[in-house]
């Protein structure tokens, strides 16, 4: 129980704990908001905690796998301090908080689904992570903040035109396109091994025998599904050898460029599979390639764009707050994973 809680709390909080009532290392300041090296090494922590990272601090290469896990998840937990400390400022600024019905309600929820039954089991188990209930609820009203902000300051006026809706259609008519599909029938002759693999023997009867069944199918004119039924080592003979739909894109090369210029009830030549043994395919049925309206496909494409506008737009927004605030920093190596995390992200908008 107490596992599966801390996770939740890791999810809702940020691995945040209780703060530690002593004088400490201020790493900066933003706006007079202090962080320090304590809230650095617990957000390290519950990262590390996130990523199930483990290390053995007896041996030298232990540590050194720490430090080398420390150095990837520092500059987004500096970047995210920062961005996180102006949003929260900025929503109280707004007038934003938390309710006492609303952090009841979710303390019931965080109960739920950990299945605890009473506050003094979650009190406990808040105890084993460090934390007190008013933890909990600075921290998700911290949570709860950030979310309106995000929401009222930028989601929330954010459209997407009709212009640029069709923009995105035309320019990724693939995403909205359904490549061709066909039904089929199949005839497998298995190749029989033995403990040294394929015999070469065995390889010849099966593809002779499958020679003989395409003759029969074709030439002689005999009904490929009882045909099927009769002779197939596959499942699907108890089906008259039915198999699909499936994508063609599914298939391998030289069967798609096979499939494509056959019309339904025409039958392939004998077919080696690798794995199987040799099979006869007859095609059933094939629908063509079908791109979607643009009507139809508004929906989908406001969604995407919205999407990528948001990103856009809510960096913006950051990066607006950033340039208003006052960020003083008290450890050049800390200034130093904020440049790197703001690389980092910059690099992923970018890609």
């Amino acid at each position: 129980m107490r596992k599966a809680l801390a996770a939740t709390l890791l999810l809702l909080v940020a691995g945040v704990g209780a703060r530690a009532e002593i004088f400490e290392q201020i790493l900066v300041k933003i706006n007079g908001d202090i962080f320090t090296k304590s809230d650095l090494e617990q957000r390290q922590v519950a990262a590390l905690r996130q990523k199930g990272q483990q290390f053995d601090l007896k041996s030298d290469a232990g540590n050194s796998a720490l430090r080398k896990a420390l150095d990837e998840v520092t500059p987004q937990i500096v970047l995210d301090v920062v961005d996180e400390t102006l949003l929260t400022q900025r929503g109280k600024e707004l007038g934003y908080k938390l309710a006492d019905d609303q952090f009841k309600s979710i303390v019931e929820s965080i109960k739920k689904e950990n299945k605890i039954e009473t506050d003094e089991q979650l009190q406990g188990a808040l105890k084993s992570e460090n934390m007190t209930m008013a933890d909990l609820r600075r921290n998700l009203e911290k949570t709860v903040i950030i979310q309106r902000v995000q929401q009222n300051e930028v989601m929330g006026k954010i459209g997407v035109t009709d212009d640029e809706a069709r923009r995105y259609y035309e320019t990724h008519l693939n995403e909205f396109t359904t490549a061709p599909t066909v039904t089929l029938r199949e005839i497998l002759i298995a190749v029989q091994t033995d403990a040294r693999g394929i015999n070469a023997a065995a390889d010849e009867t099966a593809k002779a025998k499958a020679e003989e069944v395409r003759r029969r199918v074709t030439a002689g004119g005999e009904n490929f599904e009882r045909v099927a039924a009769e002779v197939s080592d596959s499942a699907s003979k108890a089906n008259g050898g039915l198999i699909g739909p499936f994508s063609v894109n599914d298939m391998s090369p030289d069967v798609r460029k096979m499939i494509e210029g056959m019309k339904p009830g025409d039958v392939t030549p004998v077919i080696r599979d690798q794995k199987r043994g040799y099979q006869v395919l007859k095609l059933e049925t094939k629908s063509e390639s079908q791109t979607m309206p643009f009507d139809q496909a508004r929906a989908q494409i406001s969604e995407r764009v919205f999407t990528d506008k948001r990103k856009l737009e809510y960096q913006k927004y950051l990066e607006k707050l950033r340039a208003q605030a006052i960020i003083e920093w008290k450890n050049p190596d800390i200034k130093k994973a904020f440049d790197e995390g703001l690389k980092q992200q910059q690099a992923a908008l970018t890609q």
